[in-house]
């Protein structure tokens, strides 16, 4: 049995399980096995089937909506599957053991963040809820911002520290809010749709500062059209069953 995962000030990235006898070429951290979510107002997606492989990052492709959003938060732990079957790291149908392996982010009904807040509070926010109850924890500085930014930003520039969040520019904000929900660096991170840039040249970006992250960690996002595997893209999953089922028919006709 895989020891849970606790990261503490050292970490850099959590570990990733292993079986033995399998290499980490074919070694899935998730399964999902006709999973779906029905709330009491009705369908939100399903049935859904994939598998996530170890590393890299895997693109799921599919229409943005609530049903999306819903499988991208199953995936990371955050909601329960109604229906099916979801193995997450050596356990079944444990939603609270892959919370606690998984980061999600840029999801607006999990990591949204106040606008007219100024991106130092977000970091020394963000420091804060990491830290033990019992430590006290200062007012971010600089450095903070580029110990826990550079590695997802890269060589790209920096937000300033007193820059309002809702100023900054739409791939600026998206992979400043990928820092701070990944923190801790756990073996997973879950990352809302890359077409939710406008720009397809912000979408390019943030999908190679994502494959970057995938050298240590395993990347799930979304996009409606899909990219192309290879170079860091593990796979690319077409994913069905997303919207209401009233709409299905119509959205398969939209695509055709």
């Amino acid at each position: 049995m895989t020891e849970p995962f606790e990261p503490d000030d050292n970490t850099v990235t959590g570990p990733i399980t292993t079986v033995p006898g399998r290499s980490g070429d074919d070694l899935p951290v998730i399964e999902a096995e006709e999973i779906g979510v029905e709330a009491t107002w009705g369908h939100i997606y399903g049935p859904t089937s994939l598998t996530v492989r170890e590393g890299g990052v895997t693109v799921l492709v599919g229409s943005g909506g609530r049903g999306r959003t819903a499988l991208l938060l199953t995936l990371a732990g955050r909601m329960a599957p109604s229906s099916g079957t979801l193995s997450a790291f050596g356990r079944t149908d444990d939603a609270r053991h892959l919370f606690a392996r998984a980061a999600i982010a840029d999801v607006d009904e999990v990591d949204g963040i106040e606008q007219t807040i100024r991106v130092s509070d977000v970091v020394t926010e963000q420091i804060r809820w990491a830290a033990p109850w019992y430590k006290w924890v200062p007012p971010s500085r600089p450095a903070d911002l580029e110990r826990i930014c550079r590695p997802v930003f890269g060589d790209l520039a920096l937000p300033a520290m007193d820059a309002y969040v809702e100023e900054l520019p739409e791939l600026t904000a998206a992979l400043f809010r990928i820092a701070m929900a990944n923190i801790h660096r756990p073996p997973l991170l879950v990352v809302g749709g890359i077409d939710r840039l406008t720009r397809v040249d912000s979408a390019h970006i943030l999908l190679d500062r994502l494959i970057a992250l995938g050298r240590q960690q395993t990347v799930i996002t979304a996009d409606v059209n899909g990219v192309s595997a290879g170079h860091g893209v593990r796979d690319v999953i077409d994913v069905h069953n997303l919207t209401d089922h009233e709409f299905v028919q119509l959205e398969a006709q939209e695509r055709t």
